[in-house]
């Protein structure tokens, strides 16, 4: 399978929000309650239209189809999109913080086919062109053995809670790369 990687633009954020409803419902089964998932999708997961603006996200294409999206991002948001923050999102320092490796989603057809490791790649690259020598990220459960196969280590676990009083269990990771 021949993966291309672009650039997301503000006009991809509905299909690609389509995409993140297909990966969290097909892959966070067993990891997460139907209950979890659906209110992860209302509050948390999403596009994070900074990030696309920022020209940090990017979408995987394979055989025409969008396969598959994440991003690298030099601002404060560990995870969630437009809908989970309500506040500026403040640059970091490359010199003194971690760049953040964000929203990373495949479509369930193409799990476990390289799409995330090759994302990861790209978004690491240009973390690391920007001056960036550590990443963190805040990892869904179903995504945590990618990121430990990458290299990154579990810094702790967040009990994140959500509106609806449901739980959703992220664990934050870090990477040094230099």
């Amino acid at each position: 399978m021949q993966i291309t990687i672009r650039l997301a633009t503000l006009a991809d954020i509905q299909s690609l929000n389509h995409l993140i409803d297909l990966s969290v419902r097909g892959l966070s089964l067993g990891f997460y309650t139907p209950n979890q998932i659906e209110s992860a999708i209302k509050y948390v997961f999403g596009v994070d239209s900074q990030l696309v603006k920022d020209g940090t996200y990017y979408i995987a294409e394979a055989d025409g189809l969008t396969i598959g999206c994440g991003g690298w991002s030099k601002r404060n948001t560990l995870y969630g999109g437009d809908q989970h923050k309500d506040i500026a999102d403040p640059l970091l320092n490359p010199e003194t913080d971690a760049a953040r490796i964000r929203a990373f989603f495949v479509h369930p057809d193409y799990a476990r086919k390289g799409v995330g490791k090759h994302l990861i790649k790209v978004c690491e690259t240009a973390g690391i062109e920007s001056g960036f020598k550590k990443f963190e990220l805040g990892a869904t459960l179903p995504g945590v053995s990618l990121y430990l196969a990458m290299g990154y280590h579990k810094i702790e676990l967040i009990k994140q809670p959500l509106p609806d009083g449901e739980i959703l269990e992220i664990v934050k990771m870090s990477k040094k790369v230099i």
